[in-house]
C-alpha cells in the first residue's frame, strides 16, 4: 500500500515531521517498507504557455516557440517535442534552472536559433520513466507558477507493508484514522455528499449465490463526457499511488479504492442485458478479461453476469466484452460487498492478483457500499458530467456478517501490558478506532466495526491497547531467576557454529591431550618456546604443547595404523605459548585431513586430497565470520615449503597457517600418503561482521572480462585486493575463472581471467563509462602488479 504524504495530511495533519510519522506507523504495527520522494530534485521550472510555434529554419523536427512563462516578455525556446502547439501549457525551465541529474539549463544556441529554455517532458522531470512528448498540463494551470508548488511535488511516497489481518488501512482514510489516534486528535470521515437525481432508470439485480455477495449495488449514470479529462490532482495522487491514469470513469473507480479501500466496477451500459446476474460461473464457460487473457471458468467460480453472458470475475477483474471506452457515454457503477471466503485463492487460481482482490480476500468494510458509490458518483459528474439515477440495492440482511461485542476486563491490562489506564483513556481509544464501547463493572464491552475483521476475542483488543500506546512505552521487567543469562552478541560466532560446519564436510572432532612428547614438539615446532612439566607422567605427556597439530597427527598415525586409509580430524582447546618471558593459553582451532578426497564410489574417479581441497574447507570456517581473511604464502618448519599458506586478517595480523606436513616428517611419522594441516586463533575467527542490509540498485549490471599476464609470484589475492582497493564505486564483484601457463605465454609469467561485475545505483552505466573503468583499472594494476592484458 503506498501513501502520499500530502495526501495522509490533508485528512489529519498532526505537529509531526515525516520521519517521526513513520516511526509512528512502524511503532503502531503498519510497517514503512520504504518512503520516497515523488518527484527527484530540480528547481527553476514554472508552468508556461506557448502562445506560438514556426518551423526552424534550419531544422525539419524542430520548432521556435514564444512560450509565457508569466514576466513582462515572452520567451523563445527550441523544442523538438512532437506535441508541441499554441495554447498548451507546459513545465519551462527557465535559465538556471537545474533539472535531474544536475542538467542546468543554460542560454543555447540550436541550429542558429536562439533558445532561452526547456520545454519538459515528465521523463525529464523525473516524474516517469518515459515520455512520448511534452507533459500536458491542465488549461487552467497558473502560468508562471513553480511546477513543485503547483503539483504539491515536495511530497513523500510511504509504502506500507501491512500483514494480512489490517485491511483496513488499505485506504488513506484507513491510515488517516490510525495516525489520529496515535496522536490524540479528533478524525473526521471524509464527506460525501450524494448526488441529485436526475433520472429515475435502473438496472435489474439479482443475487443468486447471496452467501459470496450479501451486498450489491448498482447504479445508472447517463450521458458522461467521453472526451473528459481526469484532473491533474487525481492523476497525481494515483500515480504517487502506483496507480496509472486511464480514464476519467477508471480513474475515479480506482481512486475511492485508494481513498475509502472500497473497490468498485464501471460497465459500458449500452453493453449490457439485464438483468445484473451475481451467480456462480457454469463449467466451461468463458470469460475475456480486461487483461486480455481468456478463462476457462469452473463452477466455483463467482461471476458477474447479465443474461447473455459473464461480464467480470466477481471480486477480481472485469470483463473487456462490457468494458468502459472512449466512446461510452452511459455506465452501470457496480459496488459490492464479496465474503472474504468466497474470493479468497480465486484470482490465485487463475493466476492473478488485483487491487480489488487484494482487499476482498482480507475483508472490505460490509457498510460502506453505500457510502463509496455516493462519493464515486459524486466524483464522476463533478469530471465527467451526466446525470445519475437511484441506487438499486440487493441486499442480504441475514448473510451479512455480525459482530459481537468483545469483553475486556479492566484488570486484564494491568496484567498482561503491565500499565493502568483510567476509563476514559480506554474509551477514547477504542472509539477513536471506530468501535462502539459499552462500560461495565469488570470493563467494557467494545463492538468492533465492519472494517476490523481481526477483532474476536479479548487479546485482539490489549493488542489494540498495546499497539496504541506503544510497545516502547510499555514498562519492562526482569522475570526472577536463579542464573544470570549468558550473553550472545551478534557480532561472536558461536564455537559450536564452527563445529558443525567442520563436521558437514566429513571431519570428526578429536579430544587429545595437552601435553605431548618433546619429540614430536621439537620436530613440528622447533622455533617455539615450550613448557616442560615437573612431574610428568610419563615420557610421552613432558610437555605443554605449542600447536594442536601434535595430538591431531598422534590421532592420525592411530587410525592410520588401524586400516582407516581416509582420515579427517579437527580439535578446538588451547596451545601454551611462553612469549615475554609469560606463559599464555591461546584458544585455537585445528584440523587435519589426508587420504582420498572422497569416499570411493562409482562417479567419480578416486583422487588423494590436496592443498586446494583442505583450502576449501578452511575458506568455508572463515566465510562464516565475513571478515575478509585473506591468504599469502608462508614458510614453516612443519610444512611443505612450496604448499604453506598464512591466513592473515584486514590489518595484516597472522591468524592461521594452512599446508602439506613436510615430506621429511611424512615419513619419519610413518604416513605413507600426504597430509594436510590447518590451525587458527578462534579469537580471530570468532569475532565476525554483523551483517548489514544494502539497498538493491534498480539498474542494470554489466558483467565484463579481462586476461592479465603478471609475474608467476603475483598471487590472485594481489589481483583482486587491487581491484577492490580502488576507488570505483561501481565495482560490485570480482572473481577469476581461468589461470594459464604454457603455450603463448612467456616463462615465469601466467595468464589471469577475471570477471568484473559493474552496476551503479544511480543511473545505468554506459559502455564509455564502463570502458573508463577499466582503464582506470588496468592503470592502477600496471602500477602495482606490473600487469599487461594479454593479447
Amino acid at each position: 500500500m503506498q501513501v502520499s504524504e500530502a495526501w495522509l495530511r490533508e485528512l489529519i495533519n498532526p505537529p509531526i515531521g515525516t520521519e517521526q510519522l513513520v516511526e509512528q506507523l512502524t511503532m503502531a504495527g503498519l510497517e514503512v517498507d520504504a518512503l520516497q520522494p515523488v518527484a527527484a530534485e530540480f528547481s527553476g521550472v514554472v508552468v508556461g504557455e506557448v502562445i506560438s510555434t514556426e518551423q526552424h529554419p534550419n531544422a525539419d523536427k524542430l520548432k521556435v516557440c514564444q512560450v509565457n512563462v508569466g514576466q513582462a516578455e515572452p520567451l523563445q525556446i527550441v523544442c523538438g517535442a512532437g506535441n508541441v502547439r499554441p495554447g498548451l501549457k507546459i513545465p519551462a525551465a527557465l535559465i538556471g534552472a537545474v533539472l535531474p541529474g544536475d542538467f542546468k539549463i543554460k542560454e543555447s544556441k540550436l541550429r542558429g536559433e536562439l533558445s532561452f529554455g526547456m520545454l519538459c517532458s515528465e521523463k525529464e522531470l523525473g516524474l516517469a520513466s518515459s515520455s512520448d512528448g511534452l507533459m500536458e498540463l491542465p488549461a487552467d494551470a497558473p502560468v508562471g507558477s513553480d511546477i513543485r508548488d503547483y503539483l504539491t511535488l515536495n511530497d513523500h511516497v510511504i509504502e506500507l507493508g501491512l500483514t494480512p489481518n489490517r485491511a483496513d488501512c488499505l485506504s488513506v482514510e484507513g491510515v488517516a484514522r490510525e495516525v489520529a489516534v496515535l496522536n490524540k486528535l479528533a478524525f473526521q470521515l471524509i464527506s460525501v455528499t450524494p448526488v441529485s437525481i436526475a433520472h429515475q432508470e435502473t438496472l435489474e439485480i439479482r443475487i443468486e449465490s447471496s452467501d459470496a455477495c450479501p451486498v450489491y449495488l448498482g447504479r445508472l449514470i447517463k450521458g458522461v463526457n467521453p472526451g473528459a479529462a481526469t484532473p491533474m490532482w487525481m492523476q497525481e495522487r494515483l500515480r504517487r499511488s502506483g496507480i496509472r491514469s486511464l480514464s476519467p470513469v477508471v480513474d475515479v473507480t480506482n481512486y475511492v479504492l485508494l481513498e475509502l479501500g472500497q473497490p468498485l466496477h464501471a460497465f459500458d451500459a449500452a453493453k449490457l442485458s439485464a438483468p445484473i446476474v451475481v451467480r456462480n460461473s457454469r463449467d466451461g464457460e468463458s470469460l475475456n478479461l480486461l487483461n486480455d487473457q481468456t478463462m476457462q471458468l469452473d463452477g466455483d467460480a463467482l461471476v458477474i453476469a447479465d443474461q447473455n453472458q459473464a461480464l467480470a470475475l466477481a471480486g477480481v477483474m472485469g470483463g473487456s466484452a462490457s468494458a468502459v471506452s472512449d466512446t461510452t457515454q452511459d455506465i452501470f457503477l457496480e459496488c459490492a460487498f464479496f465474503s472474504p471466503r468466497s474470493i479468497a485463492g480465486k484470482a490465485r487460481k487463475f493466476g492473478l492478483h488485483t487491487d480489488s482482490s487484494h482487499r476482498f480476500e482480507r475483508g472490505v468494510d460490509f457498510t460502506l457500499q453505500h457510502r463509496a458509490i455516493e462519493r464515486a458518483t459524486q466524483l464522476i459528474v463533478e469530471i465527467a458530467g451526466g446525470s445519475a439515477g437511484p441506487v438499486n440495492a440487493a441486499i442480504s440482511q441475514e448473510q451479512l456478517p455480525t459482530r459481537p461485542p468483545v469483553k475486556l476486563r479492566r484488570q486484564r491490562i494491568e496484567k498482561v501490558l503491565g500499565i493502568s489506564l483510567a476509563n476514559d483513556e480506554v474509551t477514547d481509544l477504542f472509539q477513536g478506532l471506530g468501535m462502539q464501547v459499552a462500560e461495565h463493572t469488570e470493563g467494557w464491552h467494545i463492538t468492533p466495526p465492519g472494517f476490523r475483521f481481526d477483532i474476536a476475542i479479548e487479546e485482539d483488543l490489549l493488542e489494540e491497547i498495546g499497539r496504541i500506546v506503544g510497545y516502547n512505552n510499555l514498562p519492562s521487567s526482569s522475570l526472577l531467576m536463579r542464573s544470570e543469562l549468558g550473553k550472545a552478541p551478534e557480532a561472536t560466532l558461536p564455537l559450536a557454529r564452527l563445529q558443525d560446519c567442520l563436521v558437514d564436510r566429513g571431519y570428526q572432532e578429536a579430544i587429545t591431550y595437552s601435553f605431548v612428547d618433546e619429540t614430536i614438539q621439537q620436530a613440528i615446532a622447533p622455533d617455539d618456546e615450550f613448557i616442560r612439566l615437573q612431574n610428568p607422567i610419563s615420557s610421552e605427556l613432558a610437555v605443554m604443547r605449542t600447536t594442536l597439530w601434535c595430538g591431531l597427527l598422534n590421532a592420525a598415525i592411530y587410525n592410520v595404523n588401524r586400516q582407516q586409509t581416509r582420515v579427517r580430524l579437527f580439535e578446538s582447546g588451547l596451545r601454551f605459548v611462553r612469549q615475554r618471558g609469560e606463559t599464555q593459553q591461546q584458544k585455537m582451532l585445528a584440523g587435519l585431513a589426508l587420504g582420498s578426497a572422497h569416499a570411493e564410489q562409482w562417479g567419480e574417479k578416486t583422487r588423494n586430497i590436496d592443498f586446494f581441497d583442505v583450502k576449501a574447507d578452511v575458506e568455508t570456517l572463515l566465510a562464516l565470520s565475513g571478515r575478509g581473511l585473506s591468504f599469502r604464502p608462508a614458510q614453516h618448519p612443519a610444512l611443505h615449503p612450496g604448499q604453506t599458506a598464512e591466513i592473515i586478517d584486514a590489518d595484516v595480523n597472522v591468524v592461521g597457517l594452512i599446508g602439506m606436513l613436510h615430506p621429511n616428517l611424512e615419513k619419519q611419522l610413518g604416513f605413507d600418503s600426504p597430509v594436510f594441516l590447518f590451525e587458527l586463533a578462534e579469537g580471530a575467527i570468532l569475532q565476525r561482521a554483523v551483517p548489514k542490509f544494502a539497498p538493491l540498485s534498480k539498474f542494470p549490471s554489466v558483467r565484463r572480462d579481462m586476461a592479465l599476464i603478471v609475474r608467476q609470484q603475483v598471487s590472485a589475492n594481489d589481483i583482486i585486493n587491487c581491484i577492490t582497493g580502488s576507488r570505483e564505486a561501481s565495482v560490485r564483484d570480482v572473481s577469476i575463472f581461468d589461470i594459464y601457463q604454457g603455450k603463448g605465454i612467456e616463462e615465469g609469467f601466467k595468464s589471469v581471467a577475471l570477471s568484473l561485475v559493474l552496476q551503479d545505483f544511480n543511473q545505468t552505466l554506459t559502455d564509455s563509462e564502463i570502458d573508463a573503468i577499466f582503464r582506470r583499472l588496468l592503470e592502477k594494476m600496471t602500477a602495482e602488479l606490473n600487469a599487461r592484458l594479454r593479447d
